[in-house]
């Protein structure tokens, strides 16, 4: 049984939020972290997404801010542009026990001109990747002389990624006097290294897997080279998940296999880092509202995605680093559910999966591909589609309204609409596929607040 975080010593206004949020005890990486952060300690916790990492640095920065002052007192660096949307949203919530905490997202791919404006009104706390926040520190825009907290967050993905050089150069613009708070999934040398350079008589944390045994089933197929990306629709018809991650080690092969998908009447969108950032959001944006069945993507493009109710996820290929098979698999069987995670292996990959059966302690369970028939029920379609709205928040447009126009001026089921995101210049909404056309015609014969909107289906091609 994990603690309460009434063990804690935060502050009642802090622990009334966090009941109001829903956060009942605290997961193993909070519970093990949460008292050496809030202690003033320099921490490296070996916690994947999805383990309630960001709770356990966001509290212990909190508590160290000062409310009254506007300068930049802690800054957490993240490896992707989503994960630092996801990081800033639940610092927001976690915070609104204070008054008045600003919250900057600073990352490439978004118009410098809001960033600076946001920075000029001053904020306690700066989330986002390397790069962008060195650029604002080289301008001058970004001062870090009030830091107290620094966070790593992903810091393998960010090497990964080629941040290291970035990484040093925001870190000799930081006090030497501060907190810092590194997270990782895994631990490889150059880790080791920043640790060594960056962190004072750091206190390390690691906790298991997050994964109740048997809520992930794993299945293994011997392929031929010839055969991998046709075994994957033969998968996808067998299994009929609705939304399905498939791994490949490499871009050629993500773009392949996407291709091949599409050609066979499936519903995938390949995610990997030849795409400009307004196409990576669109992508992720209808894989996660579910008007996507098959996300194909890198490790590395798909690191800090946390996508809920992912019923499989398939190994088109082996990663030759068994640490990273089970990052990929334990994205399925989250909350309870059960996942699959199917594995494509050729002979020449037998290696790999060895390594991975001693990681994992058992064997793989091998399946012939001749036992995968198609089920019944046409085409895999997801159930949802995107519409994009000309207009984001620079319009106003918020999710509300839009919620209030489709149910209670065109009569649409509440339960019919989806997810609806709101960027700055375009909102997506997802929307049941039977009413997509009809949803799309009465938006743009109306109006939203009594102003005129254009919406169009998204274009699901790539």
């Amino acid at each position: 049984m994990n603690a309460s975080f009434s063990t804690l010593p935060l502050s009642a206004a802090a622990l009334a939020n966090l009941e109001q949020l829903g956060y009942a005890e605290m997961t193993a990486i909070q519970a093990a972290s949460l008292p050496l952060a809030l202690a003033g300690k320099d921490l490296i916790a070996q916690a994947k997404t999805g383990s309630g990492k960001t709770a356990a640095f966001a509290l212990a920065l909190l508590q160290r801010l000062d409310a009254k002052s506007f300068a930049t007192q802690a800054l957490v660096l993240c490896p992707t542009r989503e994960l630092a949307d996801q990081v800033t949203q639940e610092i927001r919530r976690l915070a609104r026990a204070e008054d008045n905490i600003k919250v900057v997202t600073l990352c490439g791919g978004v118009a410098l001109r809001g960033q600076l404006s946001s920075l000029e009104h001053g904020a306690q706390i700066a989330v986002g990747t390397p790069g962008r926040v060195l650029d604002h520190l080289e301008r001058g825009s970004l001062e870090l002389k009030a830091l107290q907290t620094l966070v790593l967050d992903e810091a393998d993905r960010m090497l990964d990624m080629g941040f290291h050089d970035d990484i040093v150069a925001v870190v000799k613009h930081c006090p030497a006097q501060r907190q810092t708070l590194l997270f990782s999934a895994t631990y490889p040398e150059g880790i080791a290294e920043l640790a060594r350079r960056f962190l004072r008589d750091p206190q390390t944390v690691k906790v298991a897997e997050q994964h109740a045994a048997g809520t992930i089933r794993q299945r293994w197929y011997q392929v031929r080279e010839d055969e991998r990306l046709h075994a994957v629709s033969l998968l996808l018809a067998h299994y009929r998940p609705q939304s399905t991650l498939a791994f490949c080690n490499t871009k050629a092969q993500c773009r392949d296999l996407g291709e091949v998908l599409k050609a066979q009447g499936v519903c995938a969108l390949a995610l990997h880092g030849d795409l400009d950032q307004r196409e990576r959001d669109q992508v992720l944006v209808q894989f996660a509202n579910r008007s996507c069945s098959v996300l194909v993507a890198t490790d590395v493009a798909a690191r800090g995605l946390d996508i809920a109710q992912l019923e499989a996820v398939i190994n088109v290929e082996v990663t030759p680093d068994a640490e990273i098979h089970t990052h990929r698999i334990g994205r399925t069987g989250r909350a309870g559910e059960q996942g699959w995670a199917l594995s494509l292996a050729s002979l020449d990959e037998m290696g790999r999966v060895g390594n991975i059966e001693v990681m994992q302690g058992a064997e793989a369970e091998w399946h012939q591909l001749a036992e995968l028939t198609p089920a019944p029920g046409g085409p895999l379609l997801p159930p949802m589609v995107t519409l994009q709205i000309a207009g984001g928040r620079k319009e106003k447009i918020r999710a509300g309204d839009l919620l209030g126009a489709l149910t209670k001026d065109l009569g649409f089921a509440g339960a019919q609409i989806g997810k609806i995101n709101i960027g700055e210049f375009s909102t997506y909404l997802a929307v049941e596929r039977g009413i997509a056309q009809a949803v799309v015609k009465k938006l743009n014969a109306g109006t939203v607040k009594g102003r005129k909107i254009k919406v169009r289906l998204l274009d699901e091609e790539r």
